[in-house]
């Protein structure tokens, strides 16, 4: 009978040791990003409208019948801290990774996950990446286990470059000094010659990365350029310091962008931005009410009393949570390889009305941007600032269906 009943309490013990692996009652998701450091506003920002998105797609069921749950990991902007979180996210037996910030830190991820999952099958990693945005990422450095949730830089800048007035005659680039900004370099140069040949290159700078403090050398350069518009992907401090130094100059161009739109960047224009920043984006607030779309702008409405001081600028984040819980209900599971199979080739309708998909070549999710203008007399603003985007031209995500180079390498099983 002793013999039996310390049996009996032994399973009982193992089992309720055992008990919590089984009572996880949401799907945890690790988002490693800037919490601290020059970029910590741009991972606050990008946290916030992850949460947001997430809710929506929770408000639906979740997944498996249980909600999304986002974990936070900073890695200050380093691929180095970004691969020493990637490991306590292997700890902690969390299955999905999403990063967003820094085309740097992105391909270390790349790496890192390979290697974790080549190494430890036991706990393999999906990595969805869902605003780093250098093409290398889906074509030469293209990985199987890397999903890409935004538009890539070629994309970008290929609206960018169509919704170039014809009156635009020489453009005076500047870009930042690592991985993203000498893409967006290289493509600005190609697209211009394909699709504006006749526009003059008069100026071309790279910039150090999150360093520069004083943009007024570079703002004397283009002066001296006689530019009629500044190409820039500049972004966070990079982007609002660049402004700041055109304005407190009087410089009298016109400013196309890939990154205007995002935190801090509305507030660094103010009324020296009306009707001369344009930017080529995902989303931003004057959309659904421009296209009829009132669910979207009651979702919207709701963001905005929510996160009254941001603005909700990457639709695709709510679309990346959506074809999640697409492929975590059909695979039935969280297992990364099961949801990565179910990931590819999905298609789904966006907020907004148009078609996304996930391309399984490249694991490129393919989706239509948008170029705006900031002006006066939209209906919602940005930052409090009284001045807002309204929408200059659409392009649909088939006329974005790029070719890639990736030749990607699959996992037994795959």
């Amino acid at each position: 009978m002793n013999r039996l009943l310390r049996g009996l309490f032994g399973f009982v013990v193992l089992a309720g040791l055992s008990l919590p692996a089984f009572a996880q009652d949401t799907i945890k998701i690790a988002f490693i990003g800037p919490f601290s450091g020059a970029f910590a506003p741009q991972g606050d920002a990008f946290l916030k409208e992850l949460r947001f998105s997430m809710d929506v797609v929770n408000k639906t069921g979740g997944a498996l019948g249980k909600p999304f749950e986002i974990v936070t990991f900073d890695d200050k902007l380093q691929p180095a801290e970004a691969i020493i979180a990637l490991k306590s996210v292997v700890d902690q037996n969390i299955p999905i990774v999403i990063q967003c910030v820094g085309s740097n830190v992105a391909a270390a991820m790349i790496d890192g996950v390979a290697k974790n999952n080549a190494r430890n099958p036991e706990h393999p990693v999906l990595y969805l990446n869902c605003a780093a945005l250098a093409n290398e990422l889906t074509n030469e450095k293209c990985d199987f286990w890397h999903f890409r949730f935004a538009a890539n830089v070629g994309q970008r800048v290929e609206t960018l470059i169509r919704a170039l007035p014809q009156d635009i005659g020489t453009v005076f680039l500047i870009n930042q000094d690592y991985l993203y900004g000498q893409s967006v370099q290289a493509d600005m140069r190609t697209y211009l010659a394909k699709l504006r040949p006749e526009v003059k290159i008069v100026g071309d700078d790279l910039v150090p990365f999150g360093k520069v403090k004083d943009f007024s050398p570079y703002i004397s350069k283009i002066k001296q350029s006689g530019a009629a518009a500044v190409l820039t992907s500049n972004w966070g401090v990079d982007f609002n310091q660049l402004l700041k130094a055109g304005g407190e100059s009087g410089l009298d161009v016109k400013y196309y962008t890939l990154s205007a739109h995002l935190n801090g960047g509305p507030t660094a224009m103010g009324a020296g931005g009306v009707d001369r920043v344009y930017a080529a984006l995902d989303f931003h607030h004057n959309i659904p009410s421009e296209t009829g779309k009132a669910d979207a702008d009651a979702w919207i409405a709701g963001f905005r009393a929510e996160y009254p001081d941001f603005d909700y600028t990457w639709i695709n984040y709510r679309t990346m949570f959506e074809m999640l819980q697409i492929a975590v209900n059909k695979a039935g599971s969280t297992d990364p390889l099961k949801v990565a199979l179910a990931l590819e080739g999905l298609q789904v309708t966006d907020a907004l009305g148009q078609t996304n998909w996930m391309r399984a070549d490249d694991h490129q999710l393919i989706d239509p941007l948008y170029a705006a203008v900031f002006t006066s007399g939209v209906k919602y603003d940005s930052e409090h600032t009284g001045f807002g985007w309204k929408t200059t031209a659409t392009v649909p995500a088939s006329a974005l269906a790029q070719p890639t180079s990736c030749k990607m390498k699959r996992p037994p099983g795959a």
